[in-house]
């Protein structure tokens, strides 16, 4: 089934003087798929992602997330889809300060339909992406690579449909960079649809398709092979 589906998307901001950051774009996206969308900077690929994400509307074109038509929804059913159905994870971690760990992934809950279970929920996240030992501990105490493991555990904690990473590994060491990559590998392998942006070569060979974009369209639409993804280990090298 798809997931996503987008038929000659545009953006345009400006009004006397017009940028173009988006020309056209169209692909389909399936569900349980490893994705990234790889381009230079202003390249178009965070307008292509906030607008995917619901975080902005196109200026023309189609754009069907999980059988609806997104055009057809006010701001407030964008909000309610975007807290069901997608989990978001960015490159500066968006963290709440001088807030714990749990408390961050909490969060989300707090405006879902479902509200039971909290802490039992946000715990068991957590614990998924190794921070079971971190629960209390505010967001100044632990490293950058641990901050980014508590965003993709809020990122998870409504059990979304699909997975935006926003250059996650941007703020990172190799090795910290390393172990988000094969965080997002494991949920992918565990049937999650991702959908990674980022401007790095090396990271975006371990999804299993890139679409590249360039001055706002879509150069290259390529599905990588196993053998060609570097992924897991071989990100450490």
């Amino acid at each position: 089934m798809n997931l996503i589906e987008v038929e000659n998307l545009k953006k345009v901001f400006g009004e006397e003087i017009k940028t173009h950051a988006l020309s056209g774009a169209s692909f389909k996206i399936k569900e349980g798929e490893f994705v990234a969308i790889m381009g230079p900077s202003g390249s178009g690929k965070s307008t292509l992602m906030h607008i995917l994400g619901l975080l902005d509307r196109p200026s023309s074109g189609k754009y069907k997330f999980d059988d609806k038509d997104v055009s057809r929804l006010d701001d407030d059913e964008l909000a309610l889809l975007r807290n069901e159905k997608i989990g978001f994870v960015f490159q500066s971690f968006n963290l709440l300060q001088r807030t714990t760990v749990l408390k961050n992934v909490i969060l989300p809950l707090i405006y879902s339909k479902d509200k039971s279970n909290k802490e039992e929920r946000a715990k068991k996240v957590l614990e998924s992406v190794g921070l079971s030992h971190r629960l209390d501990h505010f967001t100044n105490q632990i490293s950058g690579g641990e901050k980014q493991r508590v965003a993709i555990a809020r990122a998870l904690v409504n059990n979304p449909s699909i997975i935006f990473a926003d250059e996650p590994t941007g703020n990172l060491d190799s090795k910290s960079g390393a172990q988000i990559m094969e965080i997002l590998e494991k949920l992918n392998s565990e049937g999650n649809t991702i959908i990674l942006v980022t401007h790095e070569t090396y990271t975006a060979r371990c999804a299993k398709r890139i679409i590249h974009i360039k001055d706002g369209e879509i150069i290259k639409d390529e599905k990588i092979s196993e053998n060609k993804r570097i992924c897991s280990g071989n990100l450490k090298k």
